[in-house]
C-alpha cells in the first residue's frame, strides 16, 4: 500500500469514527450488584484494553482482588483506594470506549444510599441506564430508589442486567421472577420500555456473547443492545433554544453570543428572540471552532452574531422569536435533597439553573416520596436523599421549560451560599399561576417621602447574640434614647412576636429560618415605613441574617453582635432556660444542642460582660449618629 493509500485509509477509519452516535448510560443498582465489574468486564471482552492496563489488572487483582486467582474486573473503574479496600464504589467513574457500531459513556455510579448524589449525577446526563439486580436477592429498596430517580431524570430506555446467575445455577426461573417484579415495579412508574437480561459479569455469559449455559435467554447480548438501541432524542426538530453562557467580544468589530444549543437548529437569517429581555433580531452567521457554518444542530457549540445590537449576557435564552419559552420566577418542581444538612424552607440559598445563577428560596414541601410504595407523605423538610415535590420562588424571572421537555432549561442545582456545596438538585414541573399575575402596583406616596416626613434616614438594627446576652435590655435601652431625640422607632423583639406573628412556629432549625425570613420582612416593611427599626433576635444562622440585610438598601441594615460569651449568658440565665436545658427538658436550646453562628462581619460588637447596658446603648447611638439615620 502507498503513502497516499494508507493516509487516505487511515482518513477514512477517522471520518467514519467521527460520524458514529454517542450514547450515554449509567450502570446503577444496590451494593455488590457487581456494577463495576460488569464494566470491566464489557471492556475487556471487547478488547479495548491495552497491554498496560491488562498487566496492572492482573497485578492489582493479585493484591488486593476479590476473586482469588481470577481477574477482578471491578478493579479497572473502583480507581479509589477506599473503594479498593471495601469493594464498593463511592465516586462517579467514567469510561469512554468505541465499538465498530458506537461510541459510548459509560457512568459507574455507587449503590451505597449514602452516595446517592453521585448516582443522580451520573444519570443526569445519560441516555440509558443499565439497572443491575443481584440474581439471588430480587429487587431491593435501593433498586427502587435508583429506578425512582432515573425515571425522574428522563431517563426512558432501562435496561435491566440481572446479574449472578451463576450463583442461582442460571436458573431460569429465577430470571422470570424477577423480570415480572421488575415490570410491575416500572409500570407503577410509568415506564415501558425495558429490556431484560440475565448476566453472569464474572463469567461473562451475555455481557458481549450469548452464554452456552442459559440457552432458554433468546434475546440480545448487553453489548448488541447498547449497540442498537434508539438513540434518537428528536431534539434537532424542536423549537431552537440555547442559553448563552459567554459573551464573546475580542475586539470592537466583533460581538457573538457563545453556547450549547440545547435543542432544535440554527441557521442564518433565522429571527430570533431574546429571553428574558425579549428583544429580537436575526442571526447574521454562526461560528465555530472550524468556522462559519450554515447550519447548527442541537448538542454542537457554537457562536451566534447578530444582525442588531441586542441586549444579552450570561444566563440569558436565544430561542426562535415565534416559539419562545416561558419566563417566570416561581415554579413548582421535584427535589433531589443531597446534602446532610436538610433542606431548610424559607433559606435562601444559590440556584443555578441553565447558565444563570441566582438567590433563591424553597417552601415547606407538598409531600416526599416513599420509594418503596410511591406514596405520598406530609413533610416539613428534605433529609439527605429524600425526593419530594416543592415551590421554589427565585428573584428575578428566568427562561424556563419542564424538565419533561428540556433538561438543560427544566433542571436546576441548589447551591449552599456560604460553603459552596452542591447541596440539591430540582426538575422544574411548571410555573405557579401567581407568579405571572402579580405585579408590583405604583403607589405615589414612597420610603423617602416618609422618611423626610419623620425627618430621619430608615434603617435596621439587627441585635443578634445567645440567650442572656442583653440583646432585648440593650435594644429597649436604645430605643428609649432614640424616642427621646425625636426618632420614630419600631423594636421587635423575639419573644414578642412569638405571641403573635409566629406563634405557630418551633424551635427546630426549619422554624428558626421561617422566624426570621417574616421577622426580615416585616422589618423591611418598617423601612419602607421610614422607620428605624430595631430587631432583637438570638437569629442562630448567618444566611438567614445575610437575607434580612439584603432585603434593603446597603446603607440600611447595621448588625449588632451583642458578643457575650455563653458562660457569662448561662450563669445569668435570667428566664431558668439554660438550667432547663442542660436537665434535657428543652430541646434546640441555641449554645447547648443546637449552634449558633457568631457574625463575621458584623458593624458594631457588644460585649456586656464588660460594658453596662447603658454604655452599650450610648456606644449604638452614637454610631447611628455618626451614620447620620437620627432627625435633621
Amino acid at each position: 500500500m502507498s503513502s497516499a493509500q494508507a493516509d487516505a485509509a487511515i482518513q477514512t477509519y477517522l471520518d467514519a469514527q467521527q460520524d458514529k452516535d454517542l450514547l450515554r448510560f449509567i450502570t446503577c443498582g444496590s451494593v455488590d450488584d457487581g456494577k463495576s465489574t460488569l464494566i470491566g468486564r464489557l471492556l475487556y471482552e471487547s478488547k479495548l484494553l491495552f497491554e498496560d492496563q491488562l498487566t496492572a489488572l492482573a497485578s492489582d487483582s493479585r493484591r488486593v482482588g476479590t476473586q482469588g486467582e481470577e481477574l477482578d474486573f471491578a478493579l479497572l473503574v473502583d480507581g479509589l483506594s477506599a473503594e479498593r479496600e471495601q469493594g464498593i464504589t463511592i465516586d462517579v467513574a467514567y469510561r469512554a470506549f468505541t465499538t465498530d457500531k458506537r461510541k459510548f459513556i459509560v457512568a459507574d455510579t455507587p449503590g451505597h444510599e449514602q452516595y446517592t448524589r453521585n448516582m443522580a449525577t451520573g444519570a443526569s446526563t445519560a441516555d440509558l441506564a443499565v439497572i443491575l439486580i443481584d440474581a439471588r436477592k430480587g429487587i431491593l429498596t435501593q433498586t427502587r430508589r435508583h429506578s425512582y430517580i432515573v425515571t425522574q431524570l428522563g431517563i426512558r430506555h432501562l435496561v435491566v442486567a440481572i446479574n449472578k446467575m451463576d450463583l442461582v445455577e442460571y436458573n431460569q426461573e429465577v430470571f422470570e421472577r424477577i423480570e415480572s417484579d421488575y415490570r410491575e415495579l416500572a409500570t407503577s412508574m410509568g415506564v415501558d420500555d425495558i429490556v431484560c437480561i440475565p448476566v453472569s459479569a464474572l463469567k461473562g455469559d451475555n455481557v458481549t456473547e450469548p452464554s452456552t449455559v442459559m440457552t432458554w435467554y433468546h434475546g440480545p447480548t448487553l453489548l448488541a443492545h447498547l449497540e442498537t438501541v434508539s438513540n434518537t432524542d428528536g431534539k434537532a426538530d424542536e423549537r431552537f433554544l440555547m442559553p448563552v453562557q459567554w459573551v464573546n467580544r475580542p475586539n470592537q468589530n466583533f460581538r457573538g453570543f457563545a453556547g450549547q444549543i440545547a435543542s432544535g437548529r440554527a441557521r442564518p437569517g433565522d429571527e430570533i428572540r431574546v429571553l428574558p429581555s425579549a428583544r429580537t433580531s436575526k442571526i447574521a452567521k454562526i461560528v465555530t471552532y472550524d468556522g462559519e457554518c450554515e447550519d447548527a444542530v442541537a448538542g454542537q457549540s457554537v457562536t451566534l452574531v447578530m444582525e442588531d445590537e441586542v441586549d444579552a449576557s450570561r444566563g440569558s435564552v436565544i430561542c426562535a422569536a415565534d416559539d419562545p419559552v416561558s419566563v417566570a420566577d416561581q415554579f413548582e418542581a421535584s427535589i433531589l435533597w443531597m446534602d446532610n444538612e436538610p433542606m431548610l424552607p424559607g433559606r435562601p440559598y444559590m440556584i443555578k439553573i441553565g447558565t444563570r445563577l441566582l438567590p433563591g428560596a424553597i417552601a415547606v414541601p407538598k409531600y416526599t416520596v416513599n420509594v418503596n410504595t410511591f406514596e405520598h407523605i406530609a413533610a416539613k423538610t428534605l433529609e439527605l436523599n429524600e425526593f419530594g415535590v416543592c415551590n421554589i420562588s427565585l428573584d428575578d424571572p428566568v427562561p424556563f421549560t419542564a424538565y419533561t421537555e428540556n433538561r438543560d432549561l427544566g433542571g436546576f442545582i441548589i447551591i449552599d451560599r456560604f460553603t459552596n456545596n452542591t447541596v440539591g438538585m430540582g426538575l422544574i414541573h411548571f410555573a405557579l399561576r401567581r407568579a405571572s399575575n402579580i405585579h408590583w402596583q405604583a403607589l405615589d406616596v414612597g420610603k423617602d417621602t416618609r422618611a423626610k416626613k419623620k425627618k430621619q434616614r430608615p434603617c435596621v438594627l439587627w441585635f443578634t447574640g445567645l440567650s442572656g446576652s442583653g440583646k432585648s435590655t440593650v435594644a429597649n435601652l436604645v430605643e428609649k434614647r432614640l424616642l427621646s431625640q425625636g426618632a420614630h422607632t419600631y423594636l421587635l423583639d423575639g419573644d414578642n412576636v412569638r405571641h403573635g406573628l409566629n406563634k405557630d412556629l418551633g424551635f427546630t432549625d426549619a422554624d428558626r429560618v421561617e422566624n426570621i425570613r417574616r421577622v426580615a420582612e416585616v422589618s423591611r416593611l418598617m423601612v419602607d415605613a421610614g422607620l428605624i427599626v430595631l430587631v432583637s433576635f438570638i437569629s442562630p444562622f448567618r444566611s438567614e441574617r445575610l437575607m434580612a440585610r439584603e432585603l434593603v438598601e446597603r446603607e440600611e441594615f447595621f448588625e449588632v453582635f451583642i458578643d457575650t460569651p455563653l458562660e457569662i449568658c448561662e450563669q445569668r440565665d435570667p428566664k431558668g432556660l439554660y438550667a432547663k436545658a442542660r436537665r434535657g427538658e428543652i430541646k434546640n436550646f441555641t449554645g447547648i444542642d443546637s449552634d449558633y453562628e457568631q457574625p463575621e462581619n458584623a458593624e458594631l460588637r457588644i460585649d456586656t460582660s464588660v460594658k453596662s447596658a447603658e454604655q452599650s446603648a450610648d456606644e449604638i447611638v452614637r454610631f447611628l449618629e455618626d451614620a447620620g439615620k437620627l432627625v435633621t
